[in-house]
């Protein structure tokens, strides 16, 4: 359950976490709180989930290559888990495979724009609320292990 959070430069970061980066400082300026490497329930594992002000959910993935795309065979299992989803891509991408009903965020390691918004498809209450409280509690997990990383080392069971 624990994660190691220390700190990663951008030099160490993949193509695909440099976008989250700039996916995440965007959506800041919407006060969107975001979580890089989310998992809303066992097998999936969503590259950004975004929770705004009015407790609207989002789910962004992030592709940085055509190869990236195509072995993405998940996607679709992630509409359930969100209000609105979203690709972010670099500007060489090429946009026209992505489908054109989810939307589209450009990035780079710095910013984001959204290109296209997708309609949105509100979440059950129960299951909004499950993801919200999951995701508060993933996000002082988080930030108690910047602050302490050593606790996960105490309920290792190997």
């Amino acid at each position: 359950m624990f994660m190691d959070c220390s700190y990663a430069p951008m030099s160490d970061l993949q193509p695909g976490q440099l976008l989250a980066r700039g996916v995440c400082r965007h959506l800041r300026q919407y006060d969107f709180a975001c979580l890089e490497e989310f998992v809303p329930e066992r097998g999936l594992r969503v590259d950004v989930m975004a929770l705004g002000p009015k407790g609207e959910i989002w789910v962004i993935e992030c592709k940085s290559s055509r190869a990236d795309f195509a072995a993405d065979s998940k996607w679709q299992g992630y509409l359930d888990w969100c209000d609105r989803y979203f690709w972010a891509v670099d500007q060489d991408f090429p946009t026209e495979l992505l489908p054109e009903e989810t939307g589209l965020i450009l990035a780079d390691p710095y910013d984001a724009e959204i290109v296209r918004m997708p309609a949105a498809a509100a979440l059950a209450p129960a299951r909004r609320k499950k993801l919200t409280l999951k995701f508060a509690r993933n996000s002082a997990d988080r930030l108690q292990g910047f602050r302490d990383p050593s606790p996960a080392e105490r309920f290792r069971t190997t």
